[in-house]
């Protein structure tokens, strides 16, 4: 029996496991740390030294000077070691502490002022002093002898007030909680704001007496000590006071000389803090199971409610509720020989434990006897299965984390703020748009075009606000501890290790580059011109004279786009410079490119001086040899289809936190959503229009009429495709698609065989993708702005022959057999011109435009399954010719 008359468990008392808090009263059998899903070191704690058995004296270290993450030591030469970085929203100092002769009243606990102690006051309070240490010789008669007990309580010093870790709350932009992040999952609320019939039930079930004695309860500790002497079980005898007490100095000890220290901090905490202070404190510092600290994140864990809701407001704490979380302090998990008092797991004891609380709040005069009487134990919400941490366990939302944190850094945030907790933070994920982006990429998803592909394939899906760079959907893999197929990520650095190329999908830089120096889709290149060293410049294996229907040697861009041909490409880097190429890249959004050795270069620390050096970039990176980061392709997309306006990409939209004295929440940060127009827009719907073209001949159109644009991409691997994407988007969205290797490079494949290019799967996953959230968000159609032709025809960069004039007298249609000359093309062959841009060759499989395979939606010039797709000796089986200066010999045609 404890000194207030009902059983004790050996766990009695709040439990408090993990570092940093104190074991359960008088037990620290059952230490666990607390769940947490970025967890930090662990930290050490002050020791807090015990004087041998018999010694004069306990030295002069002191307790007060300690604040958390160094807990002060008490004891003589006992080391400190600091705990780490803590959160520091503690309740702090407020109002004059209570005179002494102020017991407090039965209805509960009201503030009152300071002021000069009266000299009957003072005489009770030295009083009270003589008794403290009259009970401390007792217990060290009864323990084993330890010191004097007047030297000894003025030796003691008064720890500062703990400020408790809290938990970092994570929302997506509707409010909803994506995650619980941080040591605890606690939240830090002003005392003031507490529903004071919170406040009276934890006094009622803890310590009905705490606003009447002055931090010990002398009864309870002659009781104890004579139980224990007598052969019975060591007993707390701890009031509120001594409860916080124990936790703010770090007592962990089991001893008569640490129960002493207790009483003798709780005697000096209620001299200077009133009797609010301290419950204020306790409430936010106890443990009540389930992973829940404080008596905030217990309500809503239990409840659904805030201990903040006024009585009388629609959802406040009713009296009953919080008895229920009042009798859960004493053991809030079972243990091998109690059960615990939490009711879902324990309801019998649970309900004999809140009688006894609503027993004394009626007592104590805290509830009437008409409430008492019609006293109904409540319902209680069964625990989640996540503790600490809510939401992001195995899921892939979690991967969003990482790019938080790094954000919050950013911000000038430090992983010591984090770690200190009570951020909200406000993402810019919105669910729609995030549950459409894992349907479409997940192999997980039954719907996704992954779903049938062996595991060794992986999909990444990005969807970018292109008016403010919000990442309102991010899908970069199933398990969110693992690779960053998105960004690539480390979760322990934050640092970028990897990424993949794009292929093709990096022309649309090249085009704005070009579009920048006056370039136009009209201008015409030579398709046979050699590289400087003599080598050619393949265009997936095609024969010369099927190329742009047979004009090779003028081959005008748009057509050139739209098929995916490398050679104009090739020539623009080499005619305005490929510097401009990257610094066009880098503008959009692209901030890092790895060289061919792995060298990853910042594009916004460096310039020309160090992309043309040798070892760096040549003028392959027009058509996407050197590897990317996804999701700053993405954010490079946006800027196309946003019209060429650039916002960087983020995934926070506001920071807050509340203020742990006043309530107040304040703005430590949020987003920057100002764009720089880094394209002129008059050519931005130059290239716009042309990627409109493409949508239609891979037959992607939109959902509902809605217009789209795009690109596709791919870059080859071994004898087949390594990467594979479809980029692009519609005014409201921009959507980034890759498919590639999990964990490592493998050849892809469709599900009949052939090889995979960014036309097939990747091009499904995008339409799915923006299909489903047309449909979710009932998005009415928007246009893309209307074409204005820009540039120079007659560029001095093109270099392709001029246009031959037109015919005088066109023959009727006699085509060998076609029925109509604009379906068939100069050779009638039905438009499959000797399989165009696809043969599936180049070099080992570079630039095919979809390989003949129906299912990758090419339009009949891309290869429509002719003898050349892949299989005659000029479609990837010849040896790769010498690389240039700087060159790795890789396919120049990324295979569309």
């Amino acid at each position: 029996m404890n000194p207030y008359g009902e059983p004790q468990s050996s766990r009695a008392r709040a439990r408090v496991p993990g570092p940093g808090n104190s074991a359960p009263d008088d037990d620290q059998s059952s230490y666990r740390p607390a769940p947490d899903a970025y967890r930090r070191g662990a930290g050490g704690r002050a020791s807090v030294g015990s004087a041998p058995a018999g010694s004069a004296s306990v030295g002069s270290a002191s307790v007060g000077s300690a604040r958390v993450g160094a807990r002060a030591s008490v004891g003589a030469a006992a080391p400190v070691r600091g705990t780490g970085p803590v959160a520091r929203a503690a309740v702090r100092p407020g109002p004059p502490a209570r005179t002494p002769d102020d017991e407090g009243s039965i209805g509960g606990g009201g503030r009152s002022g300071g002021g000069k102690d009266k000299s009957k006051a003072a005489k009770r309070r030295r009083r009270t002093n003589i008794l403290t240490a009259a009970a401390a010789v007792l217990v060290i008669m009864l323990g084993a002898g330890v010191v004097g007990g007047t030297y000894f309580f003025d030796d003691v010093d008064l720890p500062s007030p703990v400020s408790e870790d809290q938990s970092n709350v994570i929302l997506d932009t509707k409010g909803a909680v994506l995650a619980k992040l941080g040591e605890q999952n606690r939240t830090v609320v002003p005392e003031a704001q507490i529903n004071k019939v919170v406040e009276h039930a934890v006094a009622a079930a803890e310590d009905k007496n705490f606003y009447k004695h002055h931090g010990i309860d002398m009864k309870g500790i002659v009781r104890a000590a004579w139980n224990n002497f007598t052969g019975g079980d060591q007993q707390g005898a701890s009031t509120i006071t001594q409860q916080y007490a124990r936790h703010a100095a770090d007592l962990k000890d089991i001893s008569y000389n640490r129960k002493l220290r207790e009483a003798v901090i709780a005697r000096k905490m209620e001299g200077k803090y009133n009797k609010d202070q301290i419950m204020g404190m306790y409430l936010n510092y106890i443990y009540l199971g389930r992973g829940l600290y404080g008596i905030q994140a217990a309500a809503q864990g239990y409840f659904g409610k805030s201990v903040t809701t006024k009585a009388g407001q629609k959802n406040a704490i009713t009296p009953y509720e919080a008895a229920v979380l009042a009798s859960i302090i004493k053991q809030p998990e079972p243990t091998a020989t109690h059960k615990g008092y939490d009711p879902t797991i324990n309801p019998t004891d649970a309900k004999a434990r809140w009688e006894y609380t609503m027993a004394n709040m009626l007592e104590m005069g805290w509830i009437s006897q008409d409430v008492y009487n019609k006293r109904k134990y409540p319902t209680v919400k069964k625990a989640a299965k996540s503790s600490a941490t809510k939401g992001v366990d195995g899921k892939p939302v979690g991967m969003i984390m990482r790019h938080v944190r790094a954000e919050l850094a950013e911000m000038g945030i430090s992983e010591q703020e984090f770690d200190k907790g009570g951020l909200t933070v406000t993402t810019t994920i919105d669910p729609v748009v995030q549950k459409a982006a894992e349907e479409a990429g997940s192999r997980k998803s039954e719907s996704s075009p992954m779903n049938d592909k062996p595991a060794t394939y992986q999909a990444a899906v990005i969807g970018i606000d292109p008016k403010t760079g919000r990442v309102l959907g991010y899908y970069g893999g199933d398990d969110p501890t693992g690779i960053d197929y998105g960004g690539y990520m480390r979760g322990d650095t934050l640092k970028i290790d990897g990424g993949q190329s794009p292929g093709s999908t990096f022309k649309i830089y090249t085009l704005a580059a070009a579009l920048r120096e006056d370039i136009s889709f009209k201008t015409r290149w030579d398709g046979t011109k050699l590289r400087p060293n003599g080598t050619k410049i393949s265009n997936a294996g095609a024969d010369p004279g099927t190329v742009c229907k047979g004009q090779i040697k003028r081959c005008d861009l748009e057509t050139a786009t739209i098929k995916s041909y490398n050679f104009p490409f090739y020539w623009i880097a080499d005619g305005i410079g490929r510097d401009k190429v990257i610094a066009a890249a880098r503008d959009a959004g692209v901030g890092h490119m790895y060289t061919d050795d792995g060298k990853l270069v910042d594009l916004n620390k460096t310039d020309k001086e160090t992309w043309t050096k040798k070892g760096y970039f040549d003028n392959e990176v027009a058509f996407g040899q050197y590897r990317v980061v996804p999701l700053e392709h993405a954010e490079g997309v946006a800027t196309i289809v946003g019209g060429g306006v650039h916002h960087d990409a983020h995934f926070i939209r506001s920071v807050s936190r509340v203020d742990p004295d006043t309530g107040q929440k304040s703005i430590v940060g949020s987003e920057k959503i100002d764009g720089k127009e880094v394209f002129n827009p008059d050519q931005m719907s130059n290239l716009q229009s042309v990627m409109k073209e493409i949508v239609e001949v891979d037959d992607r159109d939109l959902r509902n009429g809605q217009e789209g644009i795009a690109k596709s991409g791919t870059w080859e691997f071994k004898e087949g495709s390594g990467d594979t994407w479809f980029v692009g988007g519609m005014p409201q969205l921009a959507a980034t698609v890759w498919v590639g290797g999990a964990k490592n490079k493998v050849e892809l494949k469709e599900a009949n065989g052939r090889d995979m290019f960014g036309a097939g799967t990747p091009s499904r996953i995008w339409k799915k993708f923006l299909d489903a959230v047309i449909k979710a968000k009932d998005l009415e159609r928007e246009d893309f702005p209307r074409r204005v032709e820009t540039g120079n025809p007659d560029s001095s960069f093109a270099n392709g022959q001029a246009a031959p004039p037109p015919p005088q007298n066109q023959p009727d249609n006699n085509n060998d057999g076609c029925v109509l000359d604009f379906i068939c093309g100069p050779d009638g062959n039905n438009g499959n011109n000797g399989g165009g841009n696809n043969g599936g060759g180049n070099n080992g499989g570079g630039n095919n435009n979809g390989g003949g395979d129906p299912d990758d939606g090419d339009n009949p010039d891309d290869g429509g399954g002719n003898p050349e797709d892949g299989t005659n000796p000029d479609n990837g089986n010849n040896p790769v010719p010498p690389a240039s200066p700087g060159q790795t010999g890789e396919p120049e045609n990324d295979g569309d």
